[in-house]
């Protein structure tokens, strides 16, 4: 077709100017010798100038208006034309099919960033593994990324697969658009969904505040019938807790003994303390539930040293603050920013003195430091 067009084109440009210039060539021809011979006989500059102007201004429109020229001026207009249409094609789209251009953008979008995570992801697990599985080579970041994206691929993977069938992208996609927290990644969310999911996930985990809180207290019994010396301290801060009040980090790290025997040590957990555990920070609650959290625990306690190498939590940017306060079990929405550093300073304080066989204090700082704070149970009340 567009051939059948540029030879139309060319037969209509060819009729124009046979209309314009209907004067054959031998008449034309005549003419022109005419021309020359007087302007020879009268031997003037001024004549000889005059025609050699008239001679290029018409040589000119003659390479103006040549078949080549034309078709060349022609070809360039519609492949412009042509060229604009599809760069501006998804605006065309998105007029017509406004619903279906929006679930288009949230996948390109999503697609790319997640891709873009696992480039990251490969070159961070790389660096882990030449340095002997030690963190500390990580930054915080990088540290977030190597424990978020392994869940967030496991998550995503059945939707991406299935797209790649047959037809199926057709369902999956507006489907997984509908539940996007349920069959999607924090990647295809836009900035409120990742607020509003956030708080979802993190009043979930605070109906078992209480359950963790009151297997705490079952172990006051014990530590008073062994004659533990931390009985007193654990007692004081349970105490706090029940009034309303939250301990200090230096009160808790006072009572870090306690948690680095029975009955607090992470050994000596009973299964249904290990499951609402479990369940407070957010892992499956199946098999190997020491595992997973003192995998967690390893986690948290190397992202809190990388931001104490990083220079504290006071050159942290906002939205990591909101992100390691909703990590670490405290609902940051409405919080200023003072108050999160505050909070933040002092769970990392504890946090640092860590040790492998203190893990369980890590597990249960949630508890010690936001089972009273109002921001928390404004979601559970």
């Amino acid at each position: 077709m567009p051939t059948m067009s540029l030879t139309m084109l060319r037969t209509v440009c060819r009729l124009q100017q046979q209309r314009r210039h209907p004067v054959s060539f031998a008449h034309c021809s005549a003419g022109c010798l005419a021309i020359r011979y007087q302007s020879t006989a009268g031997g003037g500059n001024g004549s000889k100038g005059e025609s050699d102007e008239k001679q290029s201004a018409k040589e000119r429109l003659t390479v103006k208006y040549s078949r080549e020229n034309v078709k060349r001026n022609v070809q360039g207009y519609v492949f412009s034309r042509f060229f604009d249409y599809v760069k501006n094609y998804d605006k065309v789209l998105e007029k017509k099919f406004p619903s279906a251009m929006h679930v288009y953008r949230v996948f390109l979008v999503g697609v790319r960033d997640f891709f873009n995570d696992m480039k990251k992801l490969v070159k961070v697990t790389k660096i882990v593994y030449t340095h002997d599985n030690d963190l500390r080579c990580l930054t915080r970041k990088e540290i977030e990324l190597y424990y978020q994206m392994p869940r967030d691929m496991k998550k995503v993977a059945p939707v991406l697969l299935i797209s790649a069938l047959p037809f199926a992208n057709y369902v999956i996609f507006p489907l997984a658009y509908m539940y996007p927290r349920t069959l999607l990644t924090s990647h295809f969310w836009s900035i409120q969904q990742k607020a509003e999911f956030a708080q979802i996930d993190l009043r979930n985990r605070l109906v078992y505040n209480r359950r963790v809180f009151r297997c705490m207290q079952s172990k006051l019994e014990v530590l008073k019938k062994n004659q533990d010396p931390m009985h007193k301290k654990i007692s004081n801060i349970l105490g706090l807790l029940g009034s309303g009040l939250h301990p200090t980090s230096d009160e808790i790290l006072a009572a870090k003994e306690a948690f680095q025997r029975p009955p607090f040590h992470l050994n000596s957990l009973n299964s249904s303390h290990l499951k609402y555990l479990c369940r407070l920070h957010g892992i499956h609650a199946g098999l190997l539930r020491r595992f997973r959290l003192s995998e967690r625990t390893y986690i948290v306690h190397h992202m809190d040293m990388a931001i104490k190498r990083e220079g504290g939590v006071h050159n942290m940017p906002v939205e990591s603050l909101k992100h390691a306060c909703f990590l670490r079990g405290l609902n940051a929405t409405n919080l200023s920013t003072e108050s999160m550093v505050e909070w933040l300073q002092e769970w990392v304080q504890v946090s640092l003195v860590v040790n492998e066989d203190s893990i369980s204090l890590l597990l249960h700082l949630p508890i010690l430091l936001t089972y009273n704070h109002t921001n928390n149970w404004i979601l559970i009340h």
